[in-house]
């Protein structure tokens, strides 16, 4: 390199965004004693979180107050930054028109570019495909700094495994992954992490760590989709599928469970396959694994909305003329996140039959409709003709649901199944 590498044990790390990836990761460094300076654009973000208000649900106000009492600092000035040796990008990356949109990973490089000195280092945790780090970012940061990447530098690439609500698997347990464009800047990004992991694994490149994140979910991505489409035909067949999986789950090899739901949802698995499967075209291919994955996926809200309309249609009732309840609205149980979440669209499409429709999810307290806002109950109000249940959070009591409805729809095995209690 022609400038020597700042030594970071002990200095400040610049996390650049702070949302469900940026924040965790920012306390997770302060609480390890590495002073970290958290980034974001949004002054109200900034605002609130410098007040000791946490956006993040896995992360609660009182923790983040004794961060900020201790090695946290957060800040929408760029120039705030400029002390950091290492900058960690943790921006959106979503998708536009089926294509990856990148540029909020653009702004955040514009941003370190303005203070990127020689010696420092420069990771992206940010879910992309295969050869943004080096054929993106990279370039764009030359270009704005005038820096060379593994020679002024160094640029590594570690993928987020970030589940939100899941307190066994967390930042410290999960282990990380670092791939740098030169041996130096993978030494110095695992290093980085090591602070806060328990375990670093080293990639070959960029490429590689790239490709292992879009692996990842679209493992599960595929193999959702082909319990789903299981559990259509083992209705179709009068096959229970739940006590399918039992049976094949007893095998203590070659078999991992999977459960069927009403779709698949969150920031990473109806996303990230996408990535993949975009960049596989580029190259003149179709990848036609995670395509018909994503169209099995995609329709199992509509399927849910047709088995209840079935039901109500077995008791004479028309679901334009029925009460509904639905359980759970959020992507998944214990969080409040609705980003393409199978429940919601599952609720939508229940009014859009013509359906009174209340919902119960002590997450989300309200939610916008089409042009309506909906606010949740506490409880179930009155007698339901079918009570969905969606999302099973824990503080939600299903037998007091099952009491107020004349019969439970259980897409998620919950229930026991009896005489009002049917399963997808």
């Amino acid at each position: 390199m022609t400038a020597s590498a700042r030594d970071l044990t002990g200095t400040e790390v610049c996390v650049v965004g702070l949302g469900y990836v940026g924040l965790p990761l920012a306390v997770a460094f302060a609480e390890a004693g590495v002073p970290v300076i958290g980034f974001d654009v949004d002054d109200a973000k900034v605002a609130a979180i410098a007040a000791g208000r946490s956006p993040i649900e896995d992360i609660a106000d009182d923790r983040l107050a004794a961060c900020l009492d201790g090695g946290l600092a957060v800040t929408s000035l760029v120039a705030d930054a400029k002390s950091a040796p290492a900058y960690v990008i943790c921006v959106p990356t979503p998708l536009r028109d089926s294509m990856p949109d990148l540029a909020f990973v653009e702004s955040a490089a514009r941003v370190v570019a303005e203070v990127l000195e020689p010696g420092d280092l420069v990771v992206l945790e940010s879910t992309t495909y295969p050869g943004t780090t080096q054929d993106f970012l990279a370039p764009l940061l030359e270009e704005q700094c005038g820096l060379v990447a593994g020679e002024d530098f160094d640029l590594a690439y570690s993928p987020e495994r970030i589940d939100p609500g899941n307190t066994t698997w967390t930042i410290a347990t999960t282990p990380k992954v670092v791939g740098g464009t030169t041996d130096r800047a993978t030494d110095r990004a695992e290093q980085l992490y090591s602070r806060v992991a328990s375990t670093v694994v080293r990639a070959a490149a960029p490429r590689e760590a790239e490709m292992a994140k879009l692996l990842e979910n679209t493992f599960r991505h595929v193999n959702i989709a082909l319990v789903n489409e299981l559990a259509v035909y083992c209705h179709t067949l009068g096959i229970d599928i739940w006590e399918v999986i039992r049976l094949a789950a007893t095998k203590p090899f070659g078999f991992m469970p999977f459960q069927p739901g009403p779709g698949v949802g969150g920031h990473c698995i109806p996303v990230d396959p996408s990535y993949l499967s975009w960049a596989v075209r580029k190259h003149g291919f179709q990848f036609h694994f995670v395509e018909l994955a994503q169209e099995v996926n995609e329709r199992m809200p509509a399927y849910v909305v047709s088995r209840v309309t079935e039901l109500l249609n077995e008791r004479g009732l028309a679901v334009s003329r029925a009460r509904l309840l639905c359980v759970g609205v959020a992507y998944k149980p214990n969080v409040s996140d609705c980003r393409e979440s199978p429940a919601a669209q599952v609720l939508r499409k229940l009014r859009a039959l013509g359906a009174d429709v209340d919902y119960l999810d002590p997450h989300v307290p309200e939610m916008e409709v089409d042009d309506a806002v909906l606010r949740a109950v506490a409880a179930p109000v009155g007698r339901y003709d079918v009570a969905v249940v969606l999302t099973p959070h824990d503080e939600v009591d299903l037998a007091e649901v099952a009491e107020h409805a004349e019969l439970v729809f259980d897409t998620r095995n919950c229930l026991p199944t009896g005489p009002n209690v049917l399963r997808l």
